[in-house]
């Protein structure tokens, strides 16, 4: 019967790896869809934005409640996880809680800290659904939380609640069956799963194995299918994160990238620099879809947390505008993944007819943007919607001539007059001579 268990779990968790690793082959791809960027600068200031502010949690805690809840969850997620690793090797080799005679006192040390660390996980978890669902915070329920993403958060936390309760229940009945019978590895006392024992006290010896063993798998499985499903969830931000920190822009934030190419040819017209060689095609100006983005744009996509933070702190969105940051990051990953579809069934890919910018992004929506980076400085895991919107602008200015006439009416005169004004530019300062 335990060659048959092992075999079983193999099996399982062979499963889960192939699907994973498919999963994030296709992510990968989907990310590469976007321009070549070499990213290899400043590596020792990319490495402390990613401990501080991935794995250190540092601009969470702008809003202390939810940020001391959420470490909590996340904290409890990198320990508790240290425990499946017991699981796993228990699982290929059928044994039972194989590091308890090894570690000794030890091992109920580390037991009382992974169970304390669920039962933080736990109580966070039911105020987050609270939160949510009950009090209905604004920022959870605008416009582009339709249905799924809902629906996801409500997933990921229920699920995280249920394991949290199948660990405790796996070590109340462990421990009841410790006592009774020779073959269970003592574990010593654990606090929190110990309150459940009185419960189990009069069950029967096979229904308490049977209680405990189903445990273990439903947790095992539910492990392996969390990590699965994380994939396709906006969860994702737990290990894509590290790398949008590592990989984010580091140049001030009121700093735009220029074009290299047209700066080229302005410094080439200018005498500044050397004319191009050769005449090439520039390419398309901006971004009209995911695949005129810079790599790490769609990387930032699959990093965001759907938090609402950066859609909180917008003043066009606070104004009435239709501008959601959260939605410019939401559609990218959207586009991303339907052409990553069309690509694995061998379809039209990115020529399907369809583009990021009108199908799924308004001009509406770009134009009400300020350009404030109130957004880039909300976001908890330095993802930056500006440059998006930049790209989709630029795209309808330079590529659509389809900038509203006001504009219009300013880049004229900017080029004219240098300045947004339609005056000679030789009357620039007379605003600094005395009357």
């Amino acid at each position: 019967m335990a060659i048959v268990q092992q075999i079983l779990f193999i099996g399982i968790l062979l499963a889960a790896v192939f699907f994973i690793r498919k999963r994030a082959l296709r992510i990968r791809n989907n990310i590469f869809l976007g321009k070549k960027k070499p990213i290899n600068d400043h590596k020792n200031e990319r490495l402390k934005n990613m401990l501080l502010v991935a794995f250190g949690q540092k601009k969470m805690f702008k809003r202390p409640l939810p940020a001391i809840l959420h470490f909590f969850v996340y904290f409890g997620f990198l320990v508790i996880n240290l425990e499946v690793l017991e699981f796993i090797i228990d699982g290929i080799f059928g044994t039972h809680r194989i590091f308890a005679p090894y570690l000794g006192g030890l091992y109920t040390v580390a037991m009382n800290v992974f169970e304390f660390l669920a039962a933080a996980v736990l109580i966070s978890c039911v105020v987050f659904l609270l939160r949510r669902n009950l009090v209905k915070i604004p920022r959870f329920w605008s416009a582009e939380m339709t249905a799924w993403p809902r629906l996801d958060a409500n997933l990921i936390l229920t699920t995280e609640i249920v394991l949290m309760c199948a660990i405790f229940t796996m070590n109340a009945s462990d421990q009841v069956l410790q006592a009774r019978s020779e073959h269970y590895v003592p574990t010593g006392v654990l606090f929190f799963s110990s309150h459940l024992m009185p419960l189990l006290e009069h069950v029967s010896i096979g229904t308490l194995v049977f209680i405990e063993r189903f445990c273990w798998w439903f947790h095992i499985i539910g492990i392996l299918g969390f990590a699965a499903y994380v994939t396709y969830s906006k969860h994702l931000h737990i290990f894509m994160a590290f790398l949008n920190t590592y990989y984010a822009k580091l140049e001030a934030k009121g700093h735009i990238n220029n074009m290299p190419v047209v700066t080229n040819e302005v410094k080439s017209m200018l005498g500044l620099a050397p004319a191009p060689a050769t005449s090439t095609e520039p390419g398309r100006f901006g971004a009209k879809d995911v695949v005129d983005l810079s790599w790490n744009n769609l990387l930032a996509a699959y990093s965001c947390t759907e938090c609402g933070r950066c859609t909180s702190e917008c003043p066009a969105n606070l104004t009435g505008k239709k501008l959601s940051p959260r939605k410019i990051m939401m559609d990218t990953r959207d586009r991303m993944e339907e052409i990553g579809r069309s690509l694995d069934k061998k379809g039209s890919g990115a020529n399907d007819g369809k583009f990021l910018l009108g199908d799924y992004i308004t001009k509406e929506e770009i134009n009400a943007c300020t350009s404030c980076n109130a957004c880039v400085e909300a976001c908890p895991v330095m993802i930056n919607p500006l440059e998006i919107i930049l790209e989709l602008r630029r795209y309808v200015a330079m590529e659509e001539s389809g900038s509203p006439a006001a504009w219009n009416a300013m880049f004229q005169n900017i080029e004219t007059s240098f300045s947004p004004w339609k005056f000679s530019p030789s009357d620039r300062f007379n605003w600094a001579q005395k009357s």
